[in-house]
């Protein structure tokens, strides 16, 4: 090797840690004002839940006051949410779904 000649430098890649998108919960909240079949036609348009997967969700939410419905990316959860419950005001009652971060 002579003087002039340089030996090639090795870079070193640093490949950044990507964490995967926290997950969010929707919930039911249960009231006693807005219908069974109405909760479960929500759950069915908004959620495409099948009839006894929106009944089981609806009971849920009577028995114990609030339900996961479903489990996803936080915009999409907050879309949902907000969809199914205007669904519920333009029809006069107090449905209501929120959302929060997956544990």
């Amino acid at each position: 090797m002579s003087d002039n000649e340089v030996a090639p430098k090795r870079k070193t890649r640093v490949k950044p840690k990507l964490e995967r998108p926290r997950l969010h919960k929707v919930i039911l909240v249960n009231d006693d004002y807005t219908p069974r079949d109405f909760v479960v036609m929500v759950l069915k348009a908004i959620f495409r839940m099948s009839e006894e997967a929106g009944y089981r969700v609806m009971m849920t939410a009577h028995k114990l006051g609030t339900s996961v419905v479903v489990v996803c990316a936080r915009d999409i959860a907050e879309t949902k949410a907000k969809e199914a419950t205007d669904l519920g005001k333009e029809a006069g009652y107090p449905l209501m779904f929120t959302t929060e971060p997956e544990e």
